[in-house]
This record gives C-alpha cells, sequence and structure tokens, in this order.
C-alpha cells in the first residue's frame, strides 16, 4: 500500500472526501516527522514506534573501487514493530 492507496482507503472507510483524507494522511505524517526532528520518539500502540538513532562518522570503501572514504556521522529514523502488528502478520490475518 502506498500514501495515495492509504488516503483512498481511508476516504471510503469514513466516506470522506479524498480532499479531506490527503489533508489528514498529511497532517499525521508531517506531525511524525517533525517529532522526530525534534529527537522525540513516536509511538503508535499496536503498531510500532519511531525513533532516530546516532550513528558515527566512520572509514567506508567504495564497492566499485576499493578507494577508502570518510562517511560522516548521521541520523536515521528507526522503526521497531510493535507486538499486535507481529503478531497479526505472522499469523497471516488483517488486524480487525
Amino acid at each position: 500500500m502506498n500514501k495515495s492507496e492509504l488516503q483512498e482507503a481511508l476516504a471510503k472507510e469514513l466516506n470522506l472526501s479524498l480532499q479531506t483524507t490527503t489533508s489528514i494522511v498529511a497532517t499525521i505524517l508531517d506531525s511524525m516527522t517533525d517529532a522526530l526532528v525534534r529527537g522525540e520518539n513516536v509511538e503508535i500502540r499496536g503498531f510500532g514506534s519511531f525513533t532516530v538513532r546516532q550513528y558515527d562518522a566512520y572509514t567506508g570503501k567504495n564497492p566499485k573501487t576499493g578507494e577508502k572514504t570518510r562517511v560522516k556521522a548521521k541520523k536515521l529514523p528507526f522503526f521497531k514493530v510493535g507486538k499486535e502488528l507481529r503478531e497479526a502478520v505472522d499469523a497471516g490475518r488483517p488486524k480487525e
């Protein structure tokens, strides 16, 4: 499922216009992004949690040339799946 499919499913489920659900999905994703940028965690019970992990700088290797290169430190989002989602996927059943 991609973003537009999510918007369409939400519009159908809640009997709302596509414009309204597009705004809702954008607001949710923007709010989550803003929280992560501020260094906050985002937790959606039953689904999972998003955190920001700090990675130190290191010396990497270009796989084509073998040349060593310096990779700078970075922060990346990390997702940890929730118990209910993990169990639903493992059981092969949609969440009710």
